[in-house]
C-alpha cells in the first residue's frame, strides 16, 4: 500500500512561482522511482519531471530551467518548484510513484497560470 496526497497547487499570475508537495504513506523501497507529471484539460497527461538511473532526475522539455524536483526523506516529501509559470503551465499535476513494478498516484492538485 502507497498513498500519495499532493498540495500546493492554485491560482497565480504569469511570471509567479507556486511550489508543489507530494507527501508519501505506507510502505515502499527507497529506490522507488518518483516522478511529477500533469495533465491539462482535452490534452495527454505528460512528464514534468522523473527519476532516471543513477539518480538522475530528467524534466520535460517544456518545463527544463523553470521547473525543480527535489525530495526530503525524512519527512517522506517530493516537491516540485515552479517558477516563472506560464498560461501553458496550467494543468492538474500528479506525483507518481513506482515500487516493484507497481504504479501509484496522488490525486492531483489544480495549477492555474493567469492573469
Amino acid at each position: 500500500q502507497v498513498q500519495l496526497v499532493e498540495s500546493g497547487g492554485g491560482l497565480v499570475q504569469p511570471g509567479g512561482s507556486l511550489r508543489l508537495s507530494c507527501t508519501a504513506s505506507g510502505s515502499f523501497f527507497s529506490a522507488a522511482d518518483l516522478g511529477w507529471y500533469r495533465q491539462a484539460l482535452g490534452k495527454e497527461r505528460e512528464v514534468v519531471a522523473r527519476t532516471a538511473s543513477g539518480g538522475r532526475i530528467i524534466y520535460g522539455d517544456s518545463v527544463k530551467g523553470r521547473f525543480t524536483m527535489s525530495r526530503d526523506i525524512a519527512k517522506r516529501t517530493v516537491y516540485l518548484q515552479m517558477n516563472s509559470l506560464k498560461p501553458e503551465d496550467t494543468a492538474v499535476y500528479y506525483c507518481n510513484v513506482v515500487d516493484r513494478g507497481r504504479s501509484y498516484w496522488g490525486q492531483g492538485t489544480q495549477v492555474t497560470v493567469s492573469s
